[in-house]
């Protein structure tokens, strides 16, 4: 894929918008495959778990080569993925080519979102502010993260566009970072989010049926009231999937709060689609 490619804007339309009538009325729903945002602390194996979804291809940001190690390692059978990408620009021709192109891949990964994100911002850097970080430019006044919102938007755009045309369904990596969240209705506290500016977060999040959540399971000793409980972290993966103090995690599909993954991509896969079957079962009966 040529870095020079040009950027898609085919989600940019020109026509006179379409006037709506009660014929138009549905009630069902749009059949489309899901959008998955998943983040999660190093190495638990966020990559190992999306090359065993179907027929997955990889998009790989600048510097996210971790699924080439793991197949280099033995540790993942060989996964179809693209060249390692530098460019914003680049990143979308990659999506729309997934479009436009014939192919029989279901699911396409980004390794990592977080990537994708610095992608665009040197791109809107480079392009409305001269390259300059300052406060001059790009970080002054939160201008660059405001401008970048527009490029972000037809990411997300091209992304539904690829599930409408394609039926694949998006898995979007993205490392997590703690911060501190600011409470309304009581004392803040930290939680883990994924690695975002809280703009293009707050964008991704709407966009996303899922947000999950893996950390290793963790348990916190407090023998002694009078000092700080002694915390104990398992080798149990999980997967979270609502909301929490902790974490920032929600689902549209009526999964359980918590997946136990196992030890391995593919227990971990296979742990997460029957989760999604119980929850389509229960929809169903109940």
């Amino acid at each position: 894929m040529a870095t020079t490619a040009t950027a898609p804007r085919s989600t940019r339309s020109g026509s006179a918008p379409k006037r709506l009538s009660l014929s138009d009325v549905s009630s069902k729903g749009s059949g489309l495959p899901n959008r998955y945002v998943l983040h999660g602390v190093e190495k638990i194996g966020k990559t190992s778990f999306a090359a065993h979804a179907p027929s997955p291809i990889f998009l790989q940001t600048s510097g996210e080569t971790g699924l080439e190690t793991l197949i280099d390692a033995g540790q993942l059978a060989e996964t179809p993925h693209l060249p390692e990408i530098h460019h914003w620009e680049t990143l979308l021709a990659a999506v729309e080519t997934l479009v436009t192109e014939k192919h029989d891949y279901k699911t396409l990964v980004i390794d990592t979102l977080n990537g994708a994100e610095r992608l665009c911002h040197e791109y809107v850097c480079k392009r409305d502010f001269r390259g300059d970080w300052g406060e001059r430019g790009f970080g002054g006044y939160q201008r660059g993260y405001e401008v970048s919102l527009a490029e972000w938007r037809v990411l997300l755009a091209t992304l539904d566009t690829l599930r409408a045309r394609r039926k694949m369904s998006i898995l979007a990596l993205c490392h997590t970072r703690i911060i501190p969240f600011a409470n309304p209705e009581g004392a803040d506290f930290d939680r883990y989010q994924p690695d975002m500016h809280r703009k293009t977060w707050g964008l991704t999040h709407k966009w996303a049926d899922c947000v999950l959540f893996l950390n290793f399971e963790t348990f916190v000793s407090e023998n002694d009231p009078t000092k700080k409980g002694k915390a104990t972290i398992s080798q149990a993966r999980m997967m979270y999937t609502e909301r929490h103090a902790a974490y920032d995690a929600g689902n549209r599909l009526g999964l359980e709060s918590e997946i136990e993954l196992g030890s391995s991509g593919q227990e971990a896969w296979t742990n997460f689609r029957n989760a999604l079957t119980v929850a389509r079962n229960g929809r169903k009966d109940g």
